[in-house]
């Protein structure tokens, strides 16, 4: 594959989830071949955080119809829509559903979509979300991406960094892996920024525009 720009961007691992109701709590589950073929796992959502993760110059809070912006300039990047759900160069429809798919992810049960918004003006630069389709076995994965007018700048990193430690604020996740394309040295330099480290390549990984691509998997550990 030839050699692409770099992106502060961490892939998004698709999952399927759906919410369960049980003695008045919100659950989301996962089906597993552990412990019983098609046994279905539940494990409580974690609630919204009260007082919204920051750090650095960012400030993590809920998407709102008023970020649409922010779906158009990920959308001008080519690379963005090949891994998730924003169609490229979003007309105004297709970024406001864009913006309300993310608020529904907590509803859902898939995680907590976050938008990366500057601390002072509160504009959202970026996206970034936990997703923990695995948090009854103690794991999430995260994937964010950052607007191209706001990289190079340490929004990526104090993204990562507030979201990790918002994680750790979960009693049940012990581990948060990020899933990077080896040519992506910009997302590489925030996950080791942010305090994630290397542990392997993954061959083959995943499908991303039609492409079985390789990833790096990174990892960071509660301490």
């Amino acid at each position: 594959m030839a050699p692409q720009p770099e992106r502060e961007t961490a892939v998004v691992v698709a999952t399927d989830r759906v919410p369960v109701i049980a003695d008045g709590r919100e659950y989301h589950a996962t089906r597993t071949t552990a412990g019983g073929y098609g046994r279905v796992v539940t494990t409580p959502l974690p609630p919204w955080p009260v007082a919204p993760p920051r750090a650095g110059p960012v400030v993590l809070r809920a998407f709102t119809d008023a970020d649409t912006h922010l779906a158009v300039e990920l959308g001008s990047d080519p690379y963005v829509p090949l891994i998730g759900s924003l169609p490229p160069h979003p007309g105004a429809g297709q970024a406001l559903e864009w913006v309300r798919r993310q608020r529904a992810r907590y509803t859902e049960g898939t995680g907590l979509s976050f938008a990366i918004a500057d601390r002072r003006s509160g504009t959202a630069v970026g996206a970034i979300g936990l997703w923990l389709r695995d948090l009854a076995a103690g794991r999430a994965i995260v994937g964010y991406s950052v607007s191209p007018a706001h990289r190079a700048q340490g929004v990526g990193r104090s993204a990562l960094t507030a979201l990790t430690t918002f994680a750790w604020t979960v009693p049940e996740l012990f581990r948060a892996e990020l899933y990077i394309e080896p040519w992506n040295t910009a997302s590489i330099r925030v996950a080791e920024a942010a305090g994630y480290r290397r542990e392997g390549l993954l061959r083959s990984h995943q499908a991303i525009g039609g492409t079985r691509r390789d990833m790096l998997l990174y990892a960071a550990i509660r301490r």
